[in-house]
């Protein structure tokens, strides 16, 4: 079976980074190599301000480190920009990045991302962070 190919939202990367958190199996699987993560410059750059935001700079240089070391984070670039999601513009770089690294999985918890799901081209398959987990779990 091929490696399990993901863009995983900040919002869901962010649940995952406490130990405490019920998500944490996300982080450890990436740095199991469970699956593959795949970035692009705009989404790490989200990454590093929120994790920043939230926990501290110094926490965003570790994890944005450890990204930048592990051989399962893909960075690519989205050339295209099909701007399918209007209710927030920011989002159109996962499902950009989604598009563009043929991922499984589209991982996020935002309504906004539903849209996709009523849309024909491109087909970008969305999961939750619960269902995802569950998955993760089954492996």
């Amino acid at each position: 079976m091929p490696q399990l190919k993901i863009v995983l939202d900040t919002n869901c990367l962010l649940q995952s980074i406490s130990r405490r958190s019920v998500y944490s199996v996300v982080i450890d699987k990436l740095m199991e190599s469970a699956f593959d993560l795949y970035i692009t410059n705009d989404i790490l750059m989200e990454y590093e301000e929120k994790i920043s935001e939230i926990f501290s700079r110094e926490t965003a240089e570790l994890i944005i480190g450890a990204m930048s070391l592990l051989q399962n984070v893909q960075k690519i670039e989205a050339y295209f920009q099909f701007n399918l999601i209007t209710a927030d513009p920011d989002d159109n770089k996962f499902a950009d990045c989604a598009f563009a690294g043929n991922v499984h999985y589209l991982v996020t918890n935002d309504k906004h991302f539903n849209i996709l799901k009523s849309i024909t081209f491109p087909i970008i398959n969305v999961i939750n962070l619960d269902d995802f987990k569950t998955l993760l779990n089954s492996k």
